[in-house]
C-alpha cells in the first residue's frame, strides 16, 4: 500500500469498495461487528461477503449488527498519524442508517490533527463512489478542500436503485425508513428501493410483482436519472447472485459503455438489512467543466 501523502482517508466496512482498489488508493476502513450465535465476526475481516450469504440462506437465527466504538476510530486514526497523516477525513455509512458517524466525531474530539467527519447520506458502493473520487483527487496533488468538494460533487449526481427479494430483513432490522409504508401490502412484492441522498434515508419507489420485472425496472430508472453526456461511473451491488450481476454488467457495458463499471457483493453488515437475492444499480456522473 503505497502512502498517499499526509492526508488520510478513513471510513467504515459498508463501503464495498472491492479489496484491491481499497489498497491501490489507500482508503483505510473501521470494520463494523455482526453478532451471530453470540459470537462477534467484524465485517469484511473476520466474515466475507460469500461466507455470509451462504450462512445466512442455512436459516436460524440473524445476526444484529453494531457500530464501531470512538475508540476503534481513535486506533486507526493514531496508526495513520504515525504513518505521516496530518490531517484525516472519515467519512461513514449515512447517519439515518447507523450511529457510525457519532463514534467518528467523537473521535475526531480525541486526536491531534484536525479530522474532517463528513455524512455520506448513503451506503454500500454508493458510499464507495464518494471515497474513490476523494481518493483520486488526492492521488492528483489535491488538497481536503478539494477533495471534500469531490466527495459532494459526487453526492449530487449518484444513485442506488436496487430491489430487494424480501423486505423481511428491512422490516426486522428496523432500517425500513420511508419503504416502511410496504408492509403487509408487500411481503411477496419485489419492491424498487432506493436512497434519498438528500436525507439519507432508504425510501420506497415503485412495488414489482416478479424479480424480473424490478430488475428491468432498476435498470430503467437508473439510466433514467444519469446524464449520459458526461462520464459516468457504475457499479453493479448485489447480495450473493453473482451470476446475475455479471450479467447485467456486461448489459451496461455493450448499451452504455460507462468510463467505469464494477460488480462488487453487498457487504456483510449490509446485507443483514437487504437480505439475499437482491440486487442494485449504483453510480454516479462527472460533474460538466466549468
Amino acid at each position: 500500500m503505497h502512502h498517499p501523502g499526509n492526508i488520510a482517508l478513513i471510513t467504515d466496512s459498508t463501503c464495498d469498495i472491492p479489496t484491491p482498489l481499497l489498497e491501490r488508493y489507500c482508503i483505510r476502513f473501521i470494520p463494523l461487528v455482526l453478532i451471530w450465535g453470540g459470537e462477534p465476526y467484524r465485517d469484511r475481516v473476520d466474515i466475507q461477503p460469500d461466507e455470509f450469504y451462504r450462512r445466512l440462506a442455512a436459516g436460524g437465527p440473524l445476526p444484529t449488527s453494531s457500530q464501531p466504538r470512538a475508540e476503534d476510530f481513535v486506533h486507526l486514526l493514531e496508526q495513520v498519524i504515525d504513518e505521516g497523516a496530518q490531517e484525516a477525513i472519515i467519512l461513514p455509512l449515512s447517519s439515518q442508517l447507523s450511529g457510525t458517524i457519532i463514534s467518528a466525531r467523537q473521535a475526531a474530539e480525541m486526536v491531534d490533527i484536525p479530522v474532517h467527519v463528513v455524512d455520506s447520506r448513503t451506503g454500500g458502493m454508493a458510499l464507495g463512489w464518494q471515497l474513490l473520487a476523494a481518493a483520486r483527487v488526492r492521488e492528483a496533488g489535491g488538497g481536503v478542500a478539494e477533495m471534500l468538494q469531490a466527495i459532494e460533487q459526487v453526492r449530487q449526481t449518484e444513485q442506488i436503485i436496487f430491489y430487494v427479494d424480501s423486505l423481511e430483513y428491512l422490516h426486522r432490522g428496523g432500517r425500513i425508513g420511508g419503504a416502511a409504508r410496504l408492509i403487509g401490502t408487500a411481503l411477496n412484492l419485489k419492491p424498487v428501493l432506493y436512497v434519498d441522498h438528500d436525507i439519507g434515508r432508504i425510501e420506497a419507489g415503485e412495488k414489482v410483482r416478479t424479480r424480473r420485472r424490478a430488475l428491468e425496472r432498476v435498470y430503467e430508472l437508473f439510466f433514467e436519472r444519469m446524464d449520459l453526456s458526461r462520464p459516468v461511473h457504475v457499479a453493479v451491488i448485489h447480495s450473493n447472485v453473482e451470476e446475475l450481476a455479471q450479467t447485467v454488467a456486461e448489459r451496461i457495458r455493450a448499451e452504455y459503455n460507462p468510463a467505469e463499471l464494477l460488480v462488487t457483493p453487498i457487504s456483510p453488515v449490509m446485507g443483514t438489512h437487504i437480505g439475499p437475492g437482491a440486487l442494485g444499480i449504483t453510480g454516479y456522473y462527472e460533474p460538466s467543466a466549468r
